[in-house]
């Protein structure tokens, strides 16, 4: 795609990057059948190729209205359309790109920008923890579209008590502590059975994915900060990988060194951290045979896995919890339109409700169709999101895993 970029933007970092990524894109369409939103409105400014040209006129110097912001926001960072492109257009980088610069552009009103700055600050602060125990106390009374987010937290379990000469780094600032602590409770016992001790680093924080999604780079790029200060402490005691169990965290700490590459002061750190980073499917893939004798005996478990699109499209990562579960023993049923986002997407559910609702549930419909006895995913946003649209019980797989070995 042919295109000349506004004085303004023009040589800067993210300018030169905006115009490589572009100029990559022929327009050719493969991507609209992959896109959640334009399957849903049919309007060509809510898919791929038309929020494409909405960010280049934007680039280029047309005037950015309420129109640019509207299609934009719609648009849920799936990546589907990565996936998809035989172009190899990075999508997902120029969205980053052009949020960035209509937050800079484009006023909102103020419930907008109130409603952000809460989720910006709120769910990747200490603030969110209290606050979320204070919602479990008072769910009866909470409204239905709050208490839909507030699930009861079941007991997470001790934690292995054993040290081994492999350690591995688990982040711990995540939301995912105080919604789902038995989720890194399963994962450190899991890895105990395999000779891996797990670590946790003091004062680490959120990955960064709000706010880079919600078009505050520079603060995504202080989290960051943040955690590779946090963390390297324990990579220079050796721990050989840092283990993601949300994928949407994963692919963000995978892309750390992108985010840092013009800082001087952290690119380096920030490559290692990025090259370090694992999904833990990726740990129990390489452990598969160890475990698989392990597996309790007569196991006998229908389940629908919903793969996260952090998994499948943000760290091409497609089908690997299904192979590993199908090796354990599960019987995986099939799942249509797996490509297709569930509607969580972070702070999407809250500031989408509508457009997340809907595709919940053409996503529950899909994985319900063969009657599963529950529904195992791979990231605590979308596990929430799902579980408060369905009575199927709905739950991390690595937790699965946990409980079935013996």
């Amino acid at each position: 795609m042919q295109t000349k970029l506004a004085d303004w933007i023009r040589d800067t970092p993210r300018g030169r990057e905006a115009e490589s990524i572009l100029r990559t894109c022929v327009h050719c369409g493969f991507c609209s059948a992959t896109c959640p939103t334009y399957l849903l409105l049919g309007d060509e400014l809510d898919g791929p190729r038309g929020r494409i040209y909405l960010m280049k006129e934007m680039l280029e110097g047309a005037e950015v209205t309420s129109r640019t912001q509207l299609h934009l926001d719609r648009c849920l960072t799936c990546r589907a359309c990565e996936t998809a492109c035989p172009s190899g257009v990075e999508y997902g980088r120029l969205l980053d790109i052009g949020r960035e610069v209509m937050e800079e552009r484009v006023p909102r009103p103020l419930a907008g920008r109130a409603a952000r700055a809460v989720l910006r600050n709120v769910l990747t602060g200490a603030l969110f923890a209290p606050l979320y125990r204070l919602g479990e106390a008072c769910r009866a009374i909470l409204p239905a579209a709050l208490r839909a987010k507030v699930t009861a937290r079941r007991p997470s379990g001790p934690w292995p008590k054993w040290h081994h000469a492999r350690r591995m780094l688990i982040p711990g600032g995540c939301v995912q502590g105080a919604m789902a602590p038995t989720i890194d409770a399963a994962t450190a016992r899991v890895l105990d059975r395999i000779g891996i001790e797990v670590v946790r680093a003091p004062k680490d924080g959120c990955c960064g994915a709000i706010r880079q999604h919600l078009g505050a780079v520079d603060a995504a790029r202080d989290d960051a900060r943040r955690n590779i200060d946090a963390w390297w402490p324990a990579i220079e005691a050796g721990a050989e990988a840092i283990v993601s169990t949300a994928s949407g965290c994963g692919v963000m700490i995978k892309d750390y060194g992108h985010l840092l590459r013009e800082d001087a002061r952290y690119s380096e750190r920030a490559a290692r951290v990025g090259a370090l980073a694992r999904d833990v499917s990726e740990i129990v893939r390489a452990a598969g045979p160890e475990l698989a004798p392990r597996m309790r005996r007569g196991l006998s478990s229908r389940i629908a896995v919903h793969g996260p699109c952090t998994l499948q499209h943000g760290q091409r990562l497609p089908g690997i919890v299904e192979g590993l579960l199908g090796a354990f023993g599960a019987e995986v049923l099939p799942v249509r339109e797996g490509h297709l986002c569930c509607g969580s997407a972070g702070t999407y559910s809250v500031l989408q409700p509508t457009l997340a609702t809907q595709l919940r549930a053409r996503k529950l419909e899909q994985l319900e169709a063969a009657g599963p006895a529950e529904i195992l995913s791979s990231n605590v946003g979308c596990i929430a999101h799902l579980a408060a649209g369905t009575a199927t019980p709905v739950r991390h797989w690595i937790e699965w895993l946990d409980e079935n070995l013996a």
